[in-house]
């Protein structure tokens, strides 16, 4: 029988993992396959003593994108070679969204009960990783300034309303950025280093995004006046590809240092990182991802 411990956030999205609990475990005995119930914590420091304790075959990490980051970054920094599964209950769910593991349930339980499984790079930065994006600049912090009560009322529209109050803030900051030794300056609002190719919610941002090849996609908005910039936000929210748009930087690398005359704090995978300067390392095949065959 295999054993699986669930990492779940009982507040993340609208709080309502809590009621899946007893189906999740349903399914999963239905698949010859035992539940082991954890529930995540402001802090988690112990959590890699339970998943010894529990010798599970894998961990599933239920919530958020911020409940997959904390879990890759536990078992990253405890040595823990486990395979991640996913489950997207969160009030952005871009990794899961890039997976397609929210579509269909009944295949995804079946491949995990299967062992079918993926090797995913990873960023890092300093000590910290991250599997999906990194982030900073004008707008990139707002999940964390939008209140709970209103993501879990509105969902991701909650993060769009808040993203159009920012338009009119927004403000050109002097960039510097080193690609596996070369470089880059310009003028821009904002920039995001990603391994997928969905990000905010929004798909296709980088479609030659890859989370298999070694690299990451940094993407950035160059300075424009607010037509230049609202086409740009069109074609983002359209689901179309950014790249062509003579106001995006796009470079793909496996490293990257980024620096700023403004002060900027990082975002990573929608949780508070570093200040600028940042320095980005693509970690390739670091982790196994339950992922469909």
């Amino acid at each position: 029988m295999k054993r699986l411990v669930l990492a779940y956030n009982p507040v993340s999205g609208h709080a309502a993992f809590k009621r899946k609990l007893d189906w999740i475990i349903k399914e999963f005995q239905k698949r010859n396959c035992m539940v082991i119930p954890y529930r995540t914590l402001r802090h988690n420091h112990h959590f890699h003593e339970f998943v010894r304790e529990a010798a599970p075959d894998g961990i599933i990490a239920a919530g958020g994108d911020g409940t997959v980051h904390e879990i890759v970054n536990l078992v990253m920094q405890h040595g823990i070679s486990l395979p991640i599964g996913i489950i997207g209950s969160g009030t952005s769910n871009d990794f899961a969204t890039y997976l397609h593991i929210n579509d269909d349930f009944d295949a995804y339980f079946d491949a995990i009960a299967a062992g079918s499984t993926r090797a995913v790079d990873l960023g890092r930065v300093g000590e910290e990783y991250f599997i999906n994006v990194a982030s900073a600049g004008m707008m990139t912090g707002i999940a964390h300034e939008v209140p709970s009560r209103l993501k879990n009322a509105l969902g991701k529209f909650a993060y769009y309303l808040r993203g159009i109050g920012e338009l009119p803030k927004m403000r050109a900051m002097q960039f510097h950025v080193k690609a596996d030794g070369r470089e880059y300056d310009f003028d821009g609002y904002l920039f995001v280093i990603v391994n997928s190719a969905t990000v905010a919610s929004l798909h296709d941002v980088a479609p030659c995004a890859a989370i298999d090849d070694g690299k990451l996609d940094f993407l950035a908005i160059r300075k424009g006046n607010v037509p230049q910039l609202m086409r740009v936000g069109t074609e983002l929210l359209s689901g179309h590809s950014v790249l062509e748009n003579p106001h995006i930087l796009h470079i793909q690398a496996s490293s990257f240092e980024v620096t700023s005359d403004a002060l900027l704090v990082s975002d990573l995978d929608g949780e508070a990182g570093p200040a600028l300067p940042l320095k980005v390392e693509t970690v390739p095949r670091a982790v196994q991802v339950f992922c469909f065959t």
